[in-house]
Protein backbone atom coordinates (compact mmCIF):
# COMPACT_ATOMS: atom_id res chain seq x y z
CA UNK A 1 0.00 0.00 0.00
CA UNK A 2 1.44 3.33 -1.07
CA UNK A 3 1.14 5.99 1.61
CA UNK A 4 0.92 9.55 0.34
CA UNK A 5 2.01 12.80 1.95
CA UNK A 6 -1.58 13.78 2.82
CA UNK A 7 -2.07 10.55 4.80
CA UNK A 8 1.09 11.20 6.80
CA UNK A 9 0.00 14.79 7.54
CA UNK A 10 -3.43 13.48 8.54
CA UNK A 11 -1.85 10.95 10.94
CA UNK A 12 0.40 13.65 12.43
CA UNK A 13 -2.64 15.84 13.08
CA UNK A 14 -4.41 12.90 14.75
CA UNK A 15 -1.30 12.24 16.86
CA UNK A 16 -1.36 15.88 17.96
CA UNK A 17 -4.83 15.09 19.33
CA UNK A 18 -3.36 12.10 21.22
CA UNK A 19 -4.64 9.35 18.90
CA UNK A 20 -2.95 6.07 19.85
CA UNK A 21 -3.59 4.61 16.38
CA UNK A 22 -1.86 7.63 14.82
CA UNK A 23 1.17 7.15 17.08
CA UNK A 24 1.19 3.50 16.05
CA UNK A 25 0.96 4.42 12.36
CA UNK A 26 3.85 6.90 12.63
CA UNK A 27 5.98 4.44 14.57
CA UNK A 28 5.28 1.68 12.03
CA UNK A 29 5.96 3.94 9.07
CA UNK A 30 9.17 5.59 10.34
CA UNK A 31 10.67 2.95 12.66
CA UNK A 32 12.95 1.34 10.05
CA UNK A 33 14.24 4.71 8.82
CA UNK A 34 15.22 5.92 12.29
CA UNK A 35 16.50 2.53 13.47
CA UNK A 36 18.53 2.01 10.27
CA UNK A 37 20.00 5.50 10.60
CA UNK A 38 21.09 4.80 14.18
CA UNK A 39 22.37 1.31 13.42
CA UNK A 40 24.75 2.81 10.86
CA UNK A 41 25.90 5.45 13.37
CA UNK A 42 26.39 3.34 16.51
CA UNK A 43 26.92 -0.11 14.96
CA UNK A 44 25.17 -1.77 17.91
CA UNK A 45 21.63 -3.18 17.63
CA UNK A 46 20.74 -2.74 21.30
CA UNK A 47 21.98 0.86 21.45
CA UNK A 48 20.33 1.70 18.10
CA UNK A 49 17.02 0.29 19.33
CA UNK A 50 17.28 2.21 22.60
CA UNK A 51 18.00 5.49 20.81
CA UNK A 52 15.18 4.84 18.33
CA UNK A 53 12.67 4.23 21.13
CA UNK A 54 13.88 7.37 22.90
CA UNK A 55 13.53 9.26 19.60
CA UNK A 56 9.89 8.27 19.17
CA UNK A 57 9.17 8.90 22.83
CA UNK A 58 10.61 12.41 22.60
CA UNK A 59 8.94 13.08 19.24
CA UNK A 60 5.55 11.93 20.50
CA UNK A 61 5.94 14.05 23.64
CA UNK A 62 6.78 17.10 21.52
CA UNK A 63 4.54 16.38 18.52
CA UNK A 64 2.45 19.50 19.19
CA UNK A 65 5.55 21.57 18.37
CA UNK A 66 6.08 19.86 14.99
CA UNK A 67 5.84 22.36 12.11
CA UNK A 68 4.43 20.76 8.95
CA UNK A 69 6.59 22.93 6.69
CA UNK A 70 9.37 20.43 7.56
CA UNK A 71 9.45 16.80 6.45
CA UNK A 72 8.36 14.64 9.42
CA UNK A 73 10.97 11.95 8.71
CA UNK A 74 13.74 14.55 8.69
CA UNK A 75 12.42 15.95 11.98
CA UNK A 76 12.59 12.46 13.53
CA UNK A 77 16.11 11.84 12.20
CA UNK A 78 17.25 15.19 13.63
CA UNK A 79 15.84 14.28 17.06
CA UNK A 80 17.49 10.88 16.81
CA UNK A 81 20.84 12.35 15.79
CA UNK A 82 20.77 14.80 18.70
CA UNK A 83 19.96 12.04 21.20
CA UNK A 84 22.83 9.92 19.88
CA UNK A 85 25.27 12.85 20.00
CA UNK A 86 24.26 13.62 23.60
CA UNK A 87 24.73 9.99 24.60
CA UNK A 88 28.13 9.84 22.90
CA UNK A 89 29.30 13.03 24.60
CA UNK A 90 28.22 11.76 28.00
CA UNK A 91 29.96 8.44 27.38
CA UNK A 92 33.19 10.11 26.20
CA UNK A 93 33.14 12.56 29.10
CA UNK A 94 32.68 9.72 31.56
CA UNK A 95 35.55 7.68 30.05
CA UNK A 96 37.79 10.77 29.95
CA UNK A 97 37.01 11.73 33.53
CA UNK A 98 37.66 8.22 34.81
CA UNK A 99 40.91 7.91 32.88
CA UNK A 100 42.15 11.25 34.25
CA UNK A 101 41.43 10.26 37.84
CA UNK A 102 43.01 6.84 38.17
CA UNK A 103 46.28 7.62 39.93
CA UNK A 104 47.32 5.09 42.59
CA UNK A 105 46.60 7.61 45.34
CA UNK A 106 43.16 8.27 43.90
CA UNK A 107 42.41 4.55 43.65
CA UNK A 108 43.23 4.16 47.35
CA UNK A 109 40.73 6.92 48.17
CA UNK A 110 37.83 5.24 46.37
CA UNK A 111 35.23 4.54 49.03
CA UNK A 112 33.58 1.18 49.49
CA UNK A 113 30.26 1.72 47.77
CA UNK A 114 28.71 -1.59 48.74
CA UNK A 115 25.17 -0.82 49.87
CA UNK A 116 24.75 -0.29 53.58
CA UNK A 117 21.73 -1.74 55.39
CA UNK A 118 20.17 1.73 55.16
CA UNK A 119 20.76 1.84 51.39
CA UNK A 120 19.10 -1.55 50.97
CA UNK A 121 16.10 -0.38 53.00
CA UNK A 122 15.78 2.80 50.91
CA UNK A 123 16.00 0.80 47.67
CA UNK A 124 13.37 -1.62 48.93
CA UNK A 125 11.09 1.29 49.86
CA UNK A 126 11.64 2.90 46.44
CA UNK A 127 10.79 -0.39 44.72
CA UNK A 128 7.62 -0.68 46.82
CA UNK A 129 6.67 2.89 45.88
CA UNK A 130 7.42 2.22 42.20
CA UNK A 131 5.24 -0.90 42.25
CA UNK A 132 2.41 1.16 43.76
CA UNK A 133 2.75 3.67 40.92
CA UNK A 134 2.78 0.89 38.31
CA UNK A 135 -0.47 -0.47 39.78
CA UNK A 136 -2.11 2.88 38.92
CA UNK A 137 -1.60 2.16 35.21
CA UNK A 138 -4.17 0.32 33.11
CA UNK A 139 -3.53 -3.47 33.12
CA UNK A 140 -2.19 -3.62 29.55
CA UNK A 141 0.42 -0.98 30.46
CA UNK A 142 1.29 -2.84 33.66
CA UNK A 143 1.88 -5.98 31.60
CA UNK A 144 4.46 -4.47 29.25
CA UNK A 145 6.30 -2.70 32.10
CA UNK A 146 6.43 -5.98 34.03
CA UNK A 147 7.60 -8.05 31.06
CA UNK A 148 10.23 -5.55 29.92
CA UNK A 149 11.72 -4.30 33.19
CA UNK A 150 11.03 -6.98 35.78
CA UNK A 151 11.14 -10.12 33.63
CA UNK A 152 13.73 -8.50 31.31
CA UNK A 153 12.15 -9.80 28.12
CA UNK A 154 13.16 -8.46 24.72
CA UNK A 155 10.60 -6.65 22.59
CA UNK A 156 10.29 -9.72 20.36
CA UNK A 157 9.68 -11.99 23.38
CA UNK A 158 6.99 -9.61 24.66
CA UNK A 159 5.45 -9.50 21.19
CA UNK A 160 5.30 -13.31 21.07
CA UNK A 161 3.97 -13.63 24.62
CA UNK A 162 1.20 -11.06 24.08
CA UNK A 163 0.45 -12.15 20.50
CA UNK A 164 0.83 -8.58 19.24
CA UNK A 165 2.96 -6.95 16.60
CA UNK A 166 6.41 -5.75 17.59
CA UNK A 167 5.48 -2.13 16.86
CA UNK A 168 2.34 -2.33 19.00
CA UNK A 169 4.49 -3.52 21.89
CA UNK A 170 6.92 -0.64 21.34
CA UNK A 171 4.18 1.98 21.22
CA UNK A 172 2.51 0.52 24.30
CA UNK A 173 5.79 0.52 26.19
CA UNK A 174 6.47 4.12 25.17
CA UNK A 175 3.04 5.15 26.34
CA UNK A 176 3.35 3.15 29.58
CA UNK A 177 6.68 4.79 30.39
CA UNK A 178 5.26 8.25 29.70
CA UNK A 179 2.19 7.65 31.86
CA UNK A 180 4.31 6.17 34.65
CA UNK A 181 6.61 9.21 34.58
CA UNK A 182 3.58 11.48 34.86
CA UNK A 183 2.26 9.52 37.87
CA UNK A 184 5.66 9.67 39.57
CA UNK A 185 5.99 13.41 38.91
CA UNK A 186 2.49 14.09 40.24
CA UNK A 187 3.17 12.13 43.41
CA UNK A 188 6.52 13.82 44.04
CA UNK A 189 5.19 17.37 43.61
CA UNK A 190 3.37 17.21 46.93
Amino acid sequence: MEINKEEIINQIEKAKKDSQSAFNFLLDYYWNDVYGFQLKRVNNEYEAEDITIETFSKAFDKIASYDKKYVFGTWLITISKNIQIDKSRKKKLSVYWHSMNTSEEHVKKIPDDAPTPEDRLITKQNLTELLQFIKQLKPHYQDVINLRYFQEMSYIEISNKLGESLNNVKVRLLRARKLLAEIINQNHKD
